[in-house]
């Protein structure tokens, strides 16, 4: 089967940097794909796509040294499966506060008897290989999202789930949980934040962040993260044609501050 580089990243202890698609297009996909990231994320929870994009897309980062995941829009089995079968290598799933939800996602990525998932590997098979099924389970990461007060108070539980191969802090919505908006500082949310780092490290358990840009996938890097999200592709977007106008036009001219940066 095709080798799952995050988790061999993980393994060796290396940053992985992971790149975050909203934009329903396969040609960008393969764009980011060669662009030297580790991973590539494609959104279905706040991302403009659905599925008939993403299967299109994981067929394009099929084509690129990127290691293909897909965040799905909720804990739902039926799509995580058919996630999985597209070609995913990893679910990210948002809204995990429990150890229970934890082991519901875990069930739906891992196949009898570790799991729950059903039979029918599709594209899984073309992208993974023809010894996919047998070896499946031990390949795709099943990755929940802490972003919730309930998540914090049960962290331990949930990492303590067999199966659970990353944990991927969502700061945003945890913002909105703890200090009551997205706004900077946000201290109740940040001291949970390092918390629940501290709690993963003496666990063994690696850790995923999404950050607004490259400065702060810097700092969680150095804070102790092993894979950091520098944005989305419509950020980027946005702020190099923004930068571009200026560049023309001088620093006066009207710029786009940074959109959608807590994905």
């Amino acid at each position: 089967m095709r080798s799952n580089k995050l988790k061999d990243r993980i393994a060796t202890g290396e940053t992985i940097v992971n790149a975050w698609l909203a934009i329903p297009s396969s040609y960008s996909a393969e764009g980011i794909g060669q662009a030297g990231f580790h991973s590539v994320t494609v959104d279905l929870q706040h991302g403009m796509l659905g599925f008939s994009d993403a299967l299109h897309m994981l067929q394009a980062i099929s084509a690129t040294p990127a290691t293909p995941l897909v965040r799905v829009p909720e804990l739902n089995n039926g799509s995580i499966m058919r996630l999985l079968d597209a070609g995913a290598y990893g679910i990210i799933c948002p809204m995990i506060s429990t150890a229970d939800d934890a082991r519901a996602l875990v069930a739906a990525c891992r196949y009898p008897p570790m799991g729950k998932r059903s039979f029918g590997p599709a594209r899984g098979l073309l992208y993974g290989g023809q010894d996919y099924v047998a070896k499946a389970n031990d390949f795709i990461m099943a990755i929940p999202m802490i972003e919730t007060l309930d998540a914090i108070e049960n962290i331990d539980e949930i990492m303590g789930v067999a199966g659970i191969d990353m944990i991927y802090i969502g700061p945003n919505d945890l913002a909105f949980s703890m200090d009551g908006s997205v706004d900077f500082p946000r201290p109740e949310s940040e001291a949970a934040i390092s918390h629940v780092l501290e709690r993963a490290q003496s666990k063994g358990c690696s850790t995923g962040i999404f950050c607004s840009d490259v400065e702060q996938a810097k700092r969680r890097v150095k804070q102790g993260f092993n894979l950091v999200t520098p944005g989305n592709d419509f950020n980027h977007l946005i702020q190099s044609s923004a930068l571009a106008v200026r560049g023309v036009l001088g620093a006066g001219s009207h710029s786009s501050e940074s959109l959608n940066d807590g994905y």
